[in-house]
């Protein structure tokens, strides 16, 4: 089906979802097949590597089931192709590391995922690849430039970033990044490709944790890389398909039935997250809220001009600094403590001392992420009922406290 002029909804219900062309089942069964019985020698020459659409060999080359959510995404995203990984860590360095060389250089936004930073600052450079990472939110996009060198080959960027939500201006981070020959890697999770299309912006390649919105029920590990068939392609068959890092079929369809309702979930987790962002912003025990949807945010103005609407997540810093972030973490009775987000239900982390623990404390204060600061991925329970647990949380951390 060409899903080109649907809308984004009906794009995330039908494209990628296709009756089974053998039995016209509704929904397509899962392949959960390792190898393909081929008819004879030549087809098996033909098939090869996976290069071929339509045609198989083995699944670590490809998959129907893993090519039909592939399809999904980048209808959603407005691209020509994606590629499916098994984690979002694993979408970011396959990207990356196929596209740098040894000798290459690479700019990054110093506000990013802990595991992403780790990777940058203590990984690339075993292969030779030198890195910088500069502060690129607001203005400080014009920081790209003056880190750029002659052997600068990517920028790397999240927007809204974790977890202090800074915005970055994906179209003046991809003109700065072209005008120097390099490429834009925009990692898109936090907005998800319903908020925020960056390929439409100037981006090379959009990455996503799946695992997290996408799929948006915390039961999927997953990936995915986006932009033109080209490179895409040159992505995967340099590298994926030898380290092995792919999608399995059965996540893959979980990651599918996901995606249906994205439009759905993200307006409520966009209208419950104004609530509680406005709410945070008037306790006595929050010094400071984090959520590009409150005018006295430094990126509301961008964030307003790129994205459909400001998102779900936010951070927020609890007045009493690291001790009143982690007794606010033990202190929630509806909301999960976990590391993750993007799920149905409400989510809450210590940043300092969980998805950030591998900043140096130094690192983290330097890019706004303080000692009392809390990430919270808002869910699409009543917002009165979230409301109401992080106020009595709030509250047990001032009289335990005693602030």
């Amino acid at each position: 089906m060409k899903t080109k002029n649907l809308s984004f909804n009906a794009r995330a219900i039908h494209a990628g979802s296709e009756p089974d062309s053998s039995t016209g089942a509704h929904v397509a069964p899962i392949y959960r097949t390792s190898t393909y019985v081929m008819e004879n020698v030549e087809k098996a020459i033909i098939a090869g590597y996976g290069d071929v659409e339509g045609i198989y060999a083995y699944t670590r080359y490809s998959n129907p089931t893993v090519d039909a959510v592939q399809r999904k995404i980048a209808a959603l995203e407005n691209a020509e192709a994606c590629l499916m990984a098994a984690s979002g860590m694993c979408a970011i360095t396959t990207a990356l590391l196929a596209v740098l060389n040894a000798g290459d250089h690479l700019v990054a936004g110093n506000t990013i995922y802990g595991g992403t930073f780790a990777f940058v600052k203590n990984i690339i450079p075993r292969f030779g690849i030198e890195a910088t990472t500069v502060s690129i939110t607001g203005e400080g996009v014009e920081n790209i430039r003056k880190a750029m060198k002659p052997n600068t080959k990517v920028v790397y960027i999240e927007t809204p970033c974790n977890p202090t939500l800074g915005i970055t201006d994906i179209k003046r981070a991809a003109e700065i990044a072209h005008e120097a020959g390099a490429l834009l890697f925009v990692d898109n999770t936090f907005a998800t490709p319903y908020l925020q299309n960056p390929l439409s912006l100037g981006a090379d390649i959009v990455l996503h944790s799946t695992t997290k919105y996408l799929n948006g029920h915390g039961d999927v590990l997953g990936g995915a890389i986006v932009g033109s068939k080209e490179l895409v392609h040159k992505i995967d068959a340099d590298f994926m398909k030898y380290m092995g890092g792919i999608m399995s079929p059965a996540d893959a369809s979980e990651l599918s039935k996901g995606i249906k309702t994205l439009g759905a979930r993200m307006d409520r987790h966009c209208e419950n997250a104004r609530k509680v962002a406005e709410f945070l912003d008037a306790h006595d025990m929050v010094e400071k809220v984090l959520y590009p949807g409150l005018e006295s945010h430094p990126g509301y103005e961008i964030a307003k001009r790129q994205m459909k609407d400001f998102g779900g997540m936010m951070s927020f810093n609890v007045r009493g600094g690291f001790e009143a972030g982690k007794k606010l973490m033990d202190s929630v009775r509806m909301i999960s403590l976990a590391t993750s987000l993007g799920n149905v239900d409400s989510l809450i982390q210590h940043s300092a001392s969980m998805s950030h623990a591998s900043m140096s404390m130094e690192e983290r204060e330097a890019v706004g992420i303080a000692d009392g600061q809390v990430r919270l991925s808002v869910g699409i329970e009543e917002a009165e009922d979230i409301i109401r647990d992080l106020d009595q949380a709030l509250n047990n951390v001032k009289k335990e406290l005693k602030l």
